[in-house]
């Protein structure tokens, strides 16, 4: 069996603030969070490009954080680390547990419902991925929600005591949608449509979630390796 590196709390460098920059830098991660989470929405803008409603929506996110942001209530623009010691069983305050529910939720649909249209493009040989938007976009996305608002997601449970682990979970997946999610928007402009072509995109961006899965899996991404609890740590 391979063995997994970990990280030691009593290694890692200690922070008693965030600085201007570090917390200005994770503003925009939230704000795409939070813009996208609409599928349908998102998919159109795909689709059809940036238009009014668009700008809309992205002015009430950009505000919404933004005001969140000053208030030190979305993970990584707080004044101050809120996760110390990663055995300490403290309390998940309510905006982490809601930001990292959509952060899951948009993870796990958008893969889910790509993985559906190309299967379904290649047992029919017809396109109906906008349909599956549609339709299927938020009855996935509202089941994680309701399983966020259950605390029953990694990173969204009421204490945050199992952070030293649940936070490789999360970083996995995220890396996992990141590098597979823009290969196969790029796919979509030079693989050719059809049956072979698409196949040939649901190997490639499952492979790709497959593989760098695996990759977290093992501890070699960044943040994706377990923290030996027991010391204080900075979580982030």
């Amino acid at each position: 069996m391979a063995v997994i590196p970990v990280e030691f709390a009593s290694e890692r460098k200690i922070r008693d603030r965030n600085k201007l920059h570090y917390r200005f830098n994770h503003w925009p991660i939230w704000i795409f969070v939070f813009f996208i989470a609409p599928g349908p929405l998102t998919f159109n803008l795909f689709e059809r490009g940036f238009d009014r409603s668009m700008a809309l929506w992205l002015a009430v996110v950009m505000i919404g954080t933004g005001v969140a942001g000053l208030r030190g209530a979305l993970p990584g623009v707080e004044p101050k680390p809120y996760i110390i010691r990663f055995t300490e069983d403290r309390p998940n305050p309510l905006y982490r547990r809601i930001c990292y529910t959509f952060a899951w939720s948009e993870a796990i649909t958008f893969a889910a419902l790509n993985i559906a249209g190309l299967v379904v493009a290649i047992a029919t040989g017809e396109w109906y991925l906008k349909q599956i938007y549609r339709y299927g976009y938020f009855p996935i996305a509202g089941s994680i929600w309701l399983l966020g608002a259950l605390g029953r997601l990694p990173r969204v449970k009421p204490s945050t005591k199992g952070e030293g682990h649940e936070r490789r979970y999360f970083y996995g997946s995220v890396w996992a949608v990141c590098f597979a999610q823009p290969a196969l928007w790029l796919m979509w402009y030079v693989v050719p449509r059809g049956r072979l072509g698409d196949t040939v995109k649901l190997v490639i961006f499952v492979g790709i979630l497959g593989f760098v899965g695996h990759l977290a899996r093992r501890g070699k991404l960044p943040r994706t390796r377990p923290i030996v609890p027991g010391e204080i740590a900075v979580s982030d």
